[in-house]
């Protein structure tokens, strides 16, 4: 008797699941978390509302700078504090919300914020401190345009790039200890270099693939006598 091979048909995944992760994914890798809030991330699950608790964040740095509270000391670290107590236990959030693209753009605005007003008291020199969030800022662009077109940044980099949480707690610590300036010059040649060297290296490694790929196609669709004549050609050339 002549049996024929069964099919085990493959589960085709949920599409709104499926959309529903994707959002998720990208909304975490838009926060730059780094090593303190993904350890976070993996003991628990609960957490506050993320658009809430930023926003909270974003307005209660700009009023401590209103306010004039913030002095040469200990008090510097206040504006790291505040961002990590608030915007923390958001990190275990799903971020599926109908407002919740407002999150990275809020820490985002709350950590340049933080570091433009802890390192403008402590007299770090300005044009550091712009340095700083320029790279800052490349990174998040670079990320944005790469998860855009599915092309993930890997883990590592987020986690080597300390996430804004331990960036923001090492200006504050470096601030109260009165050495500002050396945290803020070390950690911007830091994550230059990582952030830049890092995406130059996988855009050219993307491009090569590229290329390899459009090579493969362009033999397959070559005819007989295309790919007899480059043979030709390339035994004469040897």
């Amino acid at each position: 008797m002549i049996t024929h091979p069964q099919h085990t048909p493959v589960a085709q995944p949920d599409p709104d699941e499926e959309r529903r992760r994707i959002q998720t994914a990208r909304l975490l890798a838009y926060r730059d978390d780094g090593p303190l809030l993904a350890g976070l991330r993996r003991v628990t699950k609960a957490g506050l509302p993320p658009v809430p608790a930023a926003l909270a964040s974003l307005v209660a740095v700009a009023a401590i700078g209103a306010a004039g509270m913030l002095e040469p000391g200990p008090m510097l670290l206040v504006p790291a504090l505040v961002m990590v107590v608030l915007v923390g236990p958001t990190a275990t959030r799903d971020h599926l919300g109908r407002f919740d693209w407002l999150v990275p753009p809020l820490i985002r605005g709350g950590e340049f914020l933080a570091v433009l007003l802890t390192g403008i008291t402590a007299d770090v020199p300005k044009w550091l401190l712009f340095v700083l969030v320029y790279v800052v800022g490349y990174h998040t662009y670079d990320t944005v345009y790469r998860t855009r077109q599915s092309i993930w940044p890997p883990a590592w980099v987020f986690q080597a790039g300390l996430g804004w949480e331990v960036r923001l707690l090492l200006i504050g610590a470096g601030a109260a200890l009165g050495v500002a300036t050396w945290v803020v010059a070390v950690l911007t040649l830091y994550l230059g270099v990582l952030f830049a060297v890092e995406s130059v290296t996988s855009w050219v490694r993307l491009d090569k693939a590229s290329a390899s790929r459009a090579a493969e196609s362009d033999d397959l669709e070559a005819s007989p006598e295309e790919v007899q004549e480059q043979a030709t050609g390339d035994a004469e050339r040897g």
